[in-house]
């Protein structure tokens, strides 16, 4: 059976499951969401494929998403991870990850939770467009600017709008599913 999927899904296995099972989904779990802003920062200037490929290989890396594990990262932990030829071995995202892990549990403690934190951007509600193609989808939005600005006044790296564009689409704070996806509006 021919299944219609937005227009970004190529016919890679990784790519269909994670459009079908998770793009679009609202998440609200903290260690996932953890997780999903990690991957987003580690996916900077490179092919999301690239990145979902070597999740598994991320989760191993760092502790399973674990924030308070990874806080405590020090330097020989960083050399270790930069020797890891399963993850993207740059230095800035490897730190990114460990001051990431520090701000979110402060998130973590002035909110509540980081899921309390991160939806305010979105009024507690998935966003739902109406996009009729792929080329449609902006890169940013002003609720992914917004979203920026604070997670960088708070000490995050890796969290430009775009980014968090992403961020938000990927744990459903935004649905992009196109108008001839068989998802369009069923999430």
């Amino acid at each position: 059976m021919n299944i219609n999927r937005c227009e970004w899904v190529t016919g890679d296995p990784i790519y269909i499951q994670y459009h079908d099972e998770e793009w679009g989904r609202p998440v609200h779990d903290d260690r996932k969401l953890f997780e999903m802003l990690t991957l987003e920062g580690a996916q900077a200037g490179l092919n999301w494929l690239t990145i979902l490929k070597r999740r598994g290989a991320y989760r191993q890396a760092f502790d399973d998403f674990h924030p308070e594990l990874i806080s405590n990262y020090e330097e020989e932990k960083v050399e270790e991870l930069l020797q890891n030829k399963e993850i993207i071995r740059n230095r800035l995202k490897i730190r990114s990850v460990i001051t990431n892990a520090n701000c979110f549990l402060k998130v973590q403690r002035e909110f509540g939770s980081f899921d309390r934190y991160i939806w305010q951007f979105t009024g507690g509600e998935t966003m739902r467009n109406e996009w009729e193609s792929h080329l449609e989808i902006p890169a940013y939005t002003k609720e992914s600017e917004e979203m920026s600005k604070d997670l960088k006044k708070r000490g995050f790296k890796f969290v430009g709008p775009t980014i968090c564009y992403a961020f938000m689409q990927a744990i459903g704070m935004v649905d992009d599913h196109t108008a001839g996806c068989f998802l369009y509006r069923r999430i």
